[in-house]
């Protein structure tokens, strides 16, 4: 099984919203995939109200996601390991003990040759706009994502 963890800095926006799309798109006999986040803010907690109900009008339900923080055996878990921005890819990096760890993280935006900025924004001050536009960032990302992850 394919190991799949997406990153973001509080795990309550972005990240959930990415592991509810990716999990959607993928058959779950093949491909586990989680959400985290970098920073120790939010553990324990739902995702935001406002990736709940973006992802609700869009057919999914991350109601129940819970936050974590990214840890170093998270390494050891997962195959692949999306980032959502820079920031976040500097602070895995940081935790990384070898070159294998560093090989399995990936900035998530960089796989969509469409999308020119490859910092994912943070909508957690923005609006609902803001969060919609997020969404379909995501999912156009993750629909490119799929093709190379079911030819695995």
């Amino acid at each position: 099984m394919t190991r799949i963890l997406m990153v973001c800095l509080g795990n309550i926006c972005r990240s959930p919203l990415a592991h509810g799309i990716l999990q959607s798109k993928l058959s779950e006999d093949r491909f586990y995939v989680d959400s985290a986040g970098t920073a120790a803010y939010h553990i324990g907690k739902s995702p935001d109200k406002r990736s709940i109900a973006v992802a609700k009008d869009n057919g999914l339900d991350i109601s129940t996601q819970s936050a974590r923080q990214f840890k170093v055996s998270d390494f050891d878990t997962f195959d692949f390991i999306y980032v959502m921005d820079e920031s976040n890819y500097a602070d895995v990096i940081r935790l990384a003990r070898n070159d294998n760890d560093k090989a399995k993280v990936s900035v998530f935006l960089n796989h969509n040759n469409n999308i020119s900025h490859k910092n994912m924004p943070d909508p957690y001050y923005g609006d609902e706009s803001d969060f919609k536009y997020v969404y379909q960032l995501i999912d156009e990302t993750c629909d490119v994502l799929v093709k190379s992850l079911n030819n695995l």
